[in-house]
């Protein structure tokens, strides 16, 4: 693919970024940890009154004493980092062309609570194909961008930018690049944005692949969010999906609604460590119960070094709320779960542990140019960070036929 290796001038310059944390920084941060206020054990024996209190005690401890920044400071810096300003807004960006001239440009989102930590894993399966496992046809040239108010990127100072401002944004950033022809992923928030960018359905954008793919009819969509009865006529793949999805609005997206409607308010996970680190573990059920697994002294996909490199570098760049308003910016207008009317092609991975297991029935309907469905046997919400090598072989074979 095509790239312009001069560099913009003016206002549409692209600044190469460098990473420095200050030691002040991690000191005050251990500080802080070393201070909270704990309250009382819940009273309950499960998670359903939140993330535990042995939990949190367990993260806060290795947080304090063992975790090193430096060691994530130190990857992030390997890479090359970048600055650009679009639509009046620094967008941070990592960006790392293959080896393999004809790989295809492929930009990557991350989702909440995240940041780029969740696609650092794929990097190198997606770049260096040749390298892991699979041919030189696969390889990708990568854009991984923080969203708007995320890590590295410019904190807007007004309102406005919900998921379509950052769809349009992403390809003004890989048509600066110089990408004619590209494609997208996302999950979490980033999959809504995909979804987004395949409405508006820019001649550059050949196709999007995405792991928590939007299919669930408008209907049915109404009905588990309202508390219905399983709707009749429903297959089994249809009604197993259709329940989680209601778990997830009857009990899983407590922090959607704060943050959709009262984003400012948050001030605790600003000024507390340990706030901001529970309430990022409690993003949903499945989640939740791999990484309290970790901090017991398990393995299960992510280490704890991975989940407490994501809330630190949040904390570091103090992106909590500025991060939280993207709920807010999108409060009654695109829906996360649902279908949204996209036809360009599409490529689904369904990975078991998501919130929902999207039917294959739903997803042709919500995708009519659907180039891939697969159902994977491991993996959750966070698949780039957790599992990698299936993910990356995912997206290969699924957007191998736009190349």
């Amino acid at each position: 693919m095509p790239v312009t290796t001069a560099k913009p001038a003016g206002a549409t310059a692209i600044r190469p970024f460098t990473i420095e944390t200050p030691e002040a920084e991690l000191e005050e941060l251990r500080r802080r940890i070393a201070a909270t206020r704990w309250p009382e054990k819940e009273p309950v024996t499960d998670q359903s009154q939140g993330v535990q209190l042995e939990t949190v005690q367990a993260l806060a401890r290795y947080w304090a004493k063992e975790y090193d920044w430096r060691k994530c400071e130190a990857k992030l810096k390997a890479l090359p980092h970048f600055v650009t300003k679009i639509d009046g807004l620094d967008i941070h960006f990592i960006h790392v062309r293959s080896k393999h001239d004809n790989a295809l440009p492929l930009i990557v989102t991350h989702g909440w609570p995240g940041s780029v930590i969740e696609q650092l894993k794929i990097i190198e399966p997606l770049t260096n194909p040749t390298a892991n496992g699979a041919s030189a046809s696969d390889a990708f040239h990568l854009v991984i961008p923080s969203m708007p108010g995320y890590g590295y990127s410019g904190k807007p100072t007004t309102t406005g930018w919900g998921p379509e401002r950052i769809a349009r944004a992403w390809v003004v950033l890989m048509k600066r690049l110089g990408y004619t022809r590209f494609v997208a992923q996302g999950g979490d928030w980033g999959a809504v944005i995909v979804d987004v960018m395949a409405l508006e359905a820019p001649p550059e954008l050949l196709g999007i692949h995405t792991n928590m793919p939007g299919i669930f009819p408008d209907d049915i969509d109404k009905a588990a969010f309202s508390g219905a009865p399983v709707p009749s006529g429903l297959s089994a793949d249809e009604k197993v999906a259709y329940e989680r999805l209601q778990y997830v609005y009857q009990k899983g997206i407590a922090y959607g609604f704060q943050m959709g409607l009262r984003p400012q308010t948050l001030y605790g996970i600003a000024d507390s460590p340990v706030g901001l680190a529970a309430y990022f573990l409690d993003h949903d059920l499945r989640s939740y119960e791999l990484i309290a697994r970790v901090f017991a002294g398990q393995s299960e996909g992510l280490t704890r070094d991975d989940i407490l490199d994501n809330i630190t570098i949040t904390w570091l760049t103090n992106t909590a709320l500025s991060g939280a308003r993207l709920y807010w910016e999108n409060w009654g207008k695109f829906g996360y779960f649902n279908a949204k009317g996209v036809s360009i092609p599409v490529a689904v991975s369904v990975f078991p542990d998501e919130l929902y297991p999207a039917p294959r029935s739903w997803t042709e309907r919500a995708y009519p140019k659907l180039i891939h469905y697969n159902r994977l046997d491991k993996g959750g919400h966070f698949a780039a960070w957790e599992q990698p090598q299936l993910f990356s072989q995912e997206v290969r074979t699924g957007l191998r036929s736009l190349r």
